[in-house]
Parts: C-alpha cells; structure tokens; sequence
C-alpha cells in the first residue's frame, strides 16, 4: 500500500553503526495536518522539546527520524544539533524549517553526530519514493527483532481513506502517552481539533495499555500526518460519525503496532494480557493491571511456566486499590486458580502450568466490587532481557 501525496526515504548514515539503516525520512508534498503525542518524562530528548513547540501550529510536511543516538540529556548542544539537522533537511526540501518534525532513538547523553546527518542528506532526500516505508521501519529499530508495521483502509462517506503505520519499541516501555517511537501516515481530510482528540483517545486504549518493563523514554511520542488527498467529506465537529469511524481505525492500527511491541518486547517469549473486572471503576481496574503485568516476579514465574498465582495475589494487594481479598478470583486462560481468596487446589496449579507453555496468555482477575473492566497487555522477564540491557551501550 502507499498513500497519494507521501514519499518515504531510509538510509544508511553510519550514526553510531556501520552498514545498517539508521535514518528516515517521511515527507508529505503538501502541508499536512499533524497532532502528537510526547513522552510525559520530565527529562524530554531535544527532539521532544522542538516537536511540541512546532506542531502548535498543527501542521508538518516532514519527519526526520534516526537511530543510534536519543539526542537526549545533551544539553544547549545537543538542542543545536537538532535545529541543524532541521536545516538541513528544510533546505533541501525546500520548506519552512518549521515543518520538520524530529525525532531520535538510542543512546542517551551522546552528542548527535550531525556529519553523519549532512553528508547522507542528499541521498536521503533523492532517495524518497513510494515504497520505503518499511524502509523507515527498519531504520528507527534499536533492540527490536523485527520491524513494525500496518497498513489499514476504511470508507469514510464515499471515499476511501488509507492508513500507514509503523512502531519501534522493545524496551524501556510503560509510557504515559505513547511508547518510544509510532508514525503514522493517512490520506484523511481532517482538521486538527479532531485528529489531536482521535490520537489522545486511541492512545490511551492501546499504546497506554502495555508495559515491557515499567520504564518511561525520554524520546517517546506518537505523530500523525493526514494530508488530505482523500478528499472525503472534512472530518470536523460538525460530522461526528465520520470521526468516530476514523478514530476506530486509527485506534486498531495503534492496537496493533502496540501488541507487536509487546510480543517483540526485548527478550520475551511469551505476550501476557492481564485483565481486571470487578473493580469500582477502570481507573482502579487498570492500576491493578498494570502493578500486576508490572511485577518482576509475576513476569519472571511467567518465563519459568510457574503457575504461581500466590505472586499475582500480592502485587494485586500493594497496587493500591481497595478490595476484599476473600472475594477475588484469578484465572489463568479458563483455569480458575483462586476462587474468594483461596486456592482451588493442585490440579489447577498443573493446569494452568500447561497453558503458560503457550506463546499468548492471558491473565483474569475479578474483584466483584463493581463494573470497572480493564486490560494491560506486557510480556514476561527472560534471562535475554538481563543480557540485552547489560551489553546495550556495548
């Protein structure tokens, strides 16, 4: 699939490795409306900080993104190494600098290598076509094991309307608005009140949901560019049912790429949903989820295939949500395990053992004090995660 009006470009620029992509381009040849979403860790990459000042105006025609080096913690220096590699980049293009959005992966407090940046810029920029998009995928990749990518089309009104979307992320990912790095491109004519609040919305049911390891980047954030070619009917306040359909897929192109970080989490061997009903409200359904997918000992008992729900028990009752621990159930796939607070016995533990073999498990809690439902999608704890994070800057 391609979209009418974008082209995409990926090389290799030698940014920290040799012979690999680390440098994308996304480009749109008409000003395109763009809503983000950033990291909530107040200690933001310099790329961040530019993002959130330029896209107040809601609009972008580039996004320049790299691997190898966060631009992150690098102080006055750091934030010129930035604002040069925009110039670069606009010159070329032949737009305003103020249409450049950036963003940056890898190793944090390393200065950006901005020769790198200038002498691929040219061939990044002759290299833009219709099919690099995966590409692109490839380049921002880090410690992920594979690329990231979907691809949806919807009709909105009489017209059909394409979406493209990638994701890199495998590790430090429990983000409180996006995880480590998401593009996503669509033909929608949409203003930008409407993409801003369809972005927020289906941020927080997908890429707000999973957590590999508790820990928030300082480089993460999720643009959206939609410029418009479609030509459907515009999507604004007035025209709510076409937003509720574009927000839907946009939504299910986020779950997707999400679920794929999950599965892709550094290390895992195994996707994990937890699942949390019966609480007083999905607030306090979700804070339990999430201290329970959260949970070292919960994550590592998953990689030993240990049903050992007593570690599920506990990071349930330190979540700090009020319930009755005499009521609660915990199930493991269709095996109950815990039935008001007691153990069903051994035969279920063997069960459930079983099913964690699996490659997809899910975990269900009820704490039958209410209609609060709510899951949180994240992976176990392998020896492999210790060893990539140990040898990352290596």
């Amino acid at each position: 699939m391609n979209i009418k009006g974008f082209k995409t470009s990926a090389v290799a620029a030698e940014i920290r490795y040799s012979d690999r992509l680390d440098l994308g381009l996304i480009y749109s040849e008409v000003p395109a409306v763009t809503a983000g979403v950033f990291t909530t860790n107040q200690v933001k990459a310099a790329p961040v900080v530019i993002d959130q000042a330029r896209l107040k105006q809601g609009r972008a025609q580039a996004i320049l993104v790299n691997s190898g080096s966060a631009n992150a913690c690098t102080g006055s220096e750091g934030a010129d190494a930035a604002f040069a590699t925009s110039s670069l980049l606009s010159s070329r293009l032949k737009i305003d600098d103020e249409m450049v959005l950036l963003s940056s992966t890898g190793v944090i407090g390393e200065q950006l290598n901005v020769s790198a940046f200038r002498a691929s810029m040219d061939k990044l920029v002759q290299n833009l076509g219709d099919d690099n998009f995966a590409d692109v995928a490839n380049a921002i990749m880090t410690t992920d094991t594979v690329p990231k990518v979907v691809c949806k089309s919807v009709m909105i009104g009489k017209r059909e309307v394409k979406f493209m979307g990638m994701a890199k992320g495998a590790g430090m990912i429990m983000p409180n608005m996006a995880t480590m790095l998401s593009f996503v491109i669509t033909d929608a004519q949409i203003s930008f009140p409407e993409l801003h609040d369809s972005l927020t919305n289906a941020t927080n049911r997908t890429f707000n949901r999973i957590t590999i390891d508790g820990d928030t980047s300082t480089n993460d954030m999720v643009l959206v560019m939609a410029n418009g070619t479609a030509e459907n009917a515009w999507i604004d306040e007035d025209n709510p049912l076409d937003k509720q359909v574009f927000q839907d897929t946009l939504e299910g192109v986020l779950m997707e790429l999400a679920l794929m970080i999950v599965s892709d989490g550094e290390g895992a061997s195994k996707c994990i949903t937890v699942r949390v009903c019966g609480a007083r409200g999905e607030k306090e359904a979700e804070q339990m989820a999430r201290t329970v997918a959260n949970s070292p000992l919960v994550k590592t008992a998953f990689f030993g295939e240990d049903a050992n729900w007593g570690r599920i028990f506990a990071a349930m009752g330190r979540s700090g949500v009020r319930f009755d621990p005499t009521q609660a159930d915990i199930a493991i796939g269709d095996v109950v395990l815990v039935r008001n607070g007691l153990a069903v016995g051994r035969k279920a533990e063997e069960a459930a053992t079983r099913l964690l073999k699996e490659k997809k498990i899910a975990v269900s809690i009820d704490l039958k004090d209410g209609v609060g439902c709510e899951e949180v999608y994240t992976c176990d704890f392998s020896l492999d995660y210790v060893r990539i994070n140990a040898d990352y800057r290596s």
